[in-house]
């Protein structure tokens, strides 16, 4: 088992209630971010959306695919989104919405573990490898978000 925990922060010319809209139909993503193969709703979740399940299918910069489910465990509308991955990662993972005037900034913090033997065996020589493609799938959804809102995007970094 290797843990992960990456942190990325995307910056958008856009309001935070659009971007939250945007961010909380997971279902959608596919549409605009290339990474997401796939995602399918399993449950519904209550009226705010915790307890609602998503399994998503993503494609690495590496090739490999991973899949896992994602029980959406805490909302607060348009701040917060928090959920719980179950599958070849498991953790959490935690978007936070910032306004800044006509900027919304977004924070999404991923703290994983990997269940794919092969990854866990490799990782010791190919860790900076899983970071790397990581980010550039990350950088592909800020690239993907931002034109999704006919937005601009102001930054996109990773700590």
């Amino acid at each position: 088992m290797t843990r992960y925990h990456f942190v990325t922060t995307w910056r958008f010319e856009a309001p935070i209630e659009e971007v939250y809209r945007v961010l909380s139909e997971a279902h959608r993503w596919p549409a605009w971010w290339p990474s997401v193969t796939a995602v399918e709703q399993l449950a519904p979740g209550d009226e705010r959306g915790v307890g609602r399940v998503y399994r998503y299918v993503w494609k690495s910069r590496l090739g490999y695919r991973l899949r896992f489910d994602i029980r959406v465990t805490r909302v607060e509308s348009p701040w917060l989104i928090e959920g719980e991955a179950s599958g070849d990662v498991q953790g959490i993972g935690r978007w936070r919405l910032i306004e800044e005037g006509a900027v919304t900034q977004v924070r999404y913090e991923w703290r994983v573990f990997t269940t794919r033997r092969w990854m866990n065996l490799i990782a010791p020589v190919a860790r900076p490898l899983f970071a790397w493609s990581h980010h550039a799938v990350m950088r592909d959804g800020a690239v993907g978000l931002a034109r999704r809102l006919g937005a601009r995007l102001l930054a996109a970094a990773h700590d």
